[in-house]
């Protein structure tokens, strides 16, 4: 071997085979990836809803950090860290994920157009959601973003989006519990068949 060549390495480099994940894979995940809520739903929700209250600014600020840091964490693993075989978007795990993912995302979709849509142009005061999963729960629009996550996380099948997919179980199944009481106190003809987050269960 002449001098300055180097020789190739036939082993399998860890490093290197993260950090060249195949293009057609990166573009599946980087498709989970681009998740309403830290999108579209972060930046554009707010501007559309009718008649809401100024957001405080400090919860503002807490939860516009973790949505960086959590967007940097799924970003970085998917792109630089994760190790997939090239058939990976035909295993049933990627496949479970990806539509549990996309149904969840359309319920997301439609309940948060129904809590846009409550109030008419110049409208004030809360009314009760009808419509969609809210004639079975209080938290359609939490249910739909547990789901989306949970997709997530088994399409992804990595440490990181399950983190966050138990994360978001557990922040929002405490949100629509508050919520659900809110509602029964706010109004008297509330649906009492209406349960907190699972149809029929709870």
């Amino acid at each position: 071997m002449s001098k300055g060549s180097r020789e190739m390495d036939p082993s399998p480099n860890p490093s290197r085979i993260s950090s060249c994940i195949p293009t057609k894979k990166k573009k599946k995940c980087g498709t989970l990836s681009s998740h309403w809520d830290t999108g579209c739903r972060a930046l554009i929700y707010p501007f559309l809803i009718r008649g809401g209250k100024a957001t405080p600014f400090i919860p503002f600020i807490l939860a516009f950090i973790f949505c960086m840091y959590n967007g940097y964490l799924q970003g970085r693993y998917l792109s630089q860290c994760g190790i997939y075989p090239e058939d990976w978007i035909t295993d049933p795990r990627f496949i479970v994920g990806f539509v549990l993912w996309l149904a969840g995302l359309l319920l997301n979709l439609h309940s948060d157009h129904v809590l846009r849509t409550l109030r008419k142009p110049g409208e004030m005061g809360y009314k009760i959601p009808r419509g969609g999963m809210f004639e079975y729960v209080s938290g359609a629009n939490f249910l739909g973003e547990i789901i989306e996550w949970t997709g997530f996380a088994v399409a992804c099948w990595s440490l990181q989006s399950a983190a966050f997919a138990v994360f978001t179980f557990l922040i929002l199944s405490t949100r629509a519990k508050q919520h659900h009481k809110w509602y029964l106190q706010k109004f008297e003809d509330y649906p009492k068949s209406r349960k907190i987050l699972v149809p029929f269960l709870y």
